[in-house]
C-alpha cells in the first residue's frame, strides 16, 4: 500500500481544499414586475409578488 514519503503542509493541504468546495452564487433572477434581481421561488422583497400574485402588501414611502 503505498504511504505519504512527507507530511503534507497545511498550507498545501488548505489551498487544495479552498478551490473545491467554493460555493457558485446563488440563482439570481429578475422580478417580471418590477425587474429588481431576486432569489429564485420567492416573494419579491420590493413589489410583494410571486407568479405574478400579490403575496405582501409593500407600502410605498
Amino acid at each position: 500500500m503505498a504511504v505519504p514519503k512527507r507530511k503534507t503542509s497545511k498550507a498545501r493541504r488548505d489551498k487544495r481544499r479552498a478551490n473545491t468546495w467554493k460555493l457558485d452564487l446563488p440563482g439570481m433572477t429578475k422580478c417580471p414586475k418590477c425587474g429588481e434581481y431576486i432569489l429564485s421561488h420567492r416573494v419579491c422583497k420590493s413589489c410583494g409578488t410571486y407568479k405574478g400574485k400579490e403575496i405582501i402588501k409593500i407600502k410605498e414611502a
